[in-house]
């Protein structure tokens, strides 16, 4: 694999940055991540961090060196991930848990796997056109994706996420997957404090028309200036799949098949929060037994369901929960 990167991080008008990023690589295999941590909670840096290292551990343990089934490692590693931060919560006796939103993306052989919950984006584009783009897990999203528009009176706030990391419930996880890749192609993680003051058309045209190491600090910069003194951290991870050669790019042909590299760091000097060989295998038994016990529930419900009148209900509303003050 052949791949160049451009990653920054700026600090906007907030008294810290809780957004990190990062990304590690086997030779037939990339994981790249980002993750934002959630103000009005404690420890959001915190849970940013877990939540990177944790998937960063997942990945060297099972890309030997591709991953046996790229979505499945999505989606179980951004479990544990979770359980990872409910862990250090109880651990710590905090009142509240740490909560983070993230993005990751698997590159592999010539395609790409991507997952998210929260609002930190991926944007995929192709010979200057964006081609996908994750969908937050916040209220204004899911309005905007059921067709309605606001009412006179009615303001939706795109900080209200109805899923995350850290939370008590179990987080929801969207996966997207295999595109097939071809060279140019590049592809965007990103916080919210840079989608939130910048149009997708203007970073679509940014991407396309400039260099990956020139177009994202100049959107870095653009955010910045378009959200004032109180704007939020910033924070952009790129990627340009087989680049020209220029300065940056990574290969991984140098590797063999149990060689890894990785630009994600441990939680500082805490070394209780690293998982070793049994905590993952006790964490990927937990989450399938999960998974059988809420299939045999589903399939018990149905089988009611077929046996009862059919009786008309409103939907749950979503647990919302307030990203940043």
């Amino acid at each position: 694999m052949r791949f160049s990167t451009y990653q920054v991080s700026r600090r906007g008008g907030r008294e810290k940055n809780e957004d990190r990023m990062g990304y590690c690589y086997t030779r037939d295999a990339g994981l790249f991540a980002l993750a934002d941590g959630m103000g009005g909670h404690p420890e959001g840096e915190v849970a940013a961090q877990l939540a990177l290292q944790t998937l960063a551990a997942m990945f060297q343990r099972e890309a030997k060196p591709m991953l046996a089934d790229p979505e499945k490692f999505l989606q179980d590693a951004v479990q544990i991930a979770h359980q990872q931060i409910l862990r250090y919560s109880a651990d710590k006796g905090l009142s509240d848990t740490p909560r983070t939103t993230i993005v990751a993306c698997i590159l592999q052989g010539s395609t790409a796997h991507w997952a998210h919950c929260g609002d930190s984006r991926l944007y995929m584009l192709r010979a200057g056109r964006l081609v996908a783009r994750t969908r937050d897990h916040s209220y204004l999203e899911l309005q905007a994706a059921l067709g309605r528009s606001p009412q006179a009176g009615e303001n939706f706030n795109r900080n209200v996420l109805f899923t995350c990391l850290g939370s008590p419930g179990r987080p929801m996880v969207d996966c997207s997957g295999p595109m097939q890749l071809e060279p140019g192609d590049r592809l965007m993680l990103c916080s919210d404090g840079l989608w939130g003051t910048v149009s997708d058309e203007t970073i679509t045209i940014q991407l396309a028309t400039l260099p990956v190491t020139d177009a994202v600090p100049e959107l870095v910069e653009q955010a910045l200036r378009n959200g004032g003194p109180r704007c939020d951290n910033v924070t952009v991870l790129a990627v340009e799949w087989e680049g020209a050669g220029e300065a940056g790019v990574d290969s991984t042909q140098d590797l063999n098949d149990q060689g890894y590299s990785s630009t994600i760091q441990s939680l500082g000097n805490d070394r209780r929060f690293e998982m070793d060989e049994a905590e993952i295998e006790r964490s990927v038994r937990e989450i399938n037994d999960a998974i059988k016990l809420a299939g045999s529930r589903n399939n018990a419900a149905k089988a009611q369901a077929s046996a009862e009148p059919a009786q008309a209900a409103l939907p749950a509303a979503p647990g919302l929960r307030r990203k940043k003050p």
